[in-house]
């Protein structure tokens, strides 16, 4: 109820007049059933305005530390977040990510809308990094079709470090639905995990026309920061991720 009411009456119609989100490919999204919809990460808003362009509910899996905040706007936050249907997730490796995985499987076979982003924490610089292979054990293990989702302009809206948005329209571009259900059984090769992620990122990054770089995001964070304590500059840490300039490439598609 809480998620409707802010959609149609409350958030929904306040950020449509202001932003005017343009859509293309909504269709492609299957009106009924389990569907994994796995998205570029530009901004913290890509949350809120992938939901309010598609008719369909859609659950999130975002990461612990939204919900475990101090204080009485951190409580807003935490209560914002689960009625509006994401899921907590703790993303700190090995049987918390086991667990997250069985989290999204369990909203799949309810026959939902699961929103993944598959690069796993949000771009330092506007461009596209390597994706995570957990996307491609969910898409095998539950047997769901995946369809790839692409922000346009959300961190120009909203980018890292700001507390107001900025007014800009933004847009949704939804590509066609791959299916990989010719790799039904593989959920545990690891090479075939790895192909099926690198083509969805391939995917994404067509229909977005991002820049991508061929290494994690979080490892670029994880760079920027140790190069700021380096250098006893704490202000520095945005600076240096969005400066930094890696090797480019296209990601790799194994054929088949």
């Amino acid at each position: 109820m809480f998620y409707w009411i802010m959609k149609n009456l409350i958030a929904g119609p306040i950020l449509r007049t202001v932003f005017r989100p343009w859509t293309r490919g909504v269709e492609n999204i299957p009106r009924t059933g389990p569907v994994i919809l796995a998205s570029n990460h530009l901004s913290v808003i890509d949350s809120v305005f992938l939901p309010l362009v598609i008719e369909r509910r859609i659950t999130f899996l975002a990461k612990s530390d939204y919900f475990t905040g101090k204080g009485f706007g951190n409580w807003i936050i935490k209560h914002f977040l689960l009625g509006t249907g994401m899921i907590p997730i703790d993303r700190s490796g090995g049987k918390a990510s086991e667990a997250s995985l069985n989290t999204g499987l369990r909203v799949l076979s309810d026959g939902h809308v699961l929103g993944i982003y598959p690069e796993g924490t949000r771009s330092p610089s506007g461009r596209m990094y390597r994706g995570r292979t957990g996307v491609a054990r969910m898409i095998l293990e539950g047997h769901v079709p995946v369809v790839p989702v692409a922000m346009i302009d959300t961190d120009k809206v909203m980018p890292i470090g700001s507390k107001m948005p900025r007014v800009r329209r933004i847009g949704v571009v939804v590509g066609e639905p791959l299916d990989f259900s010719r790799f039904e059984g593989l959920e545990g090769d690891r090479f075939i995990l790895r192909s099926i992620t690198d083509e969805i990122m391939y995917e994404l990054n067509r229909i977005s026309g991002q820049e991508y770089v061929d290494t994690y995001a979080s490892s670029v964070k994880e760079r920027a920061a140790d190069k700021a304590v380096a250098a006893g500059d704490k202000a520095a840490i945005a600076d240096s991720v969005v400066t930094e300039k890696p090797a480019a490439a296209k990601p790799a598609v194994a054929s088949h």
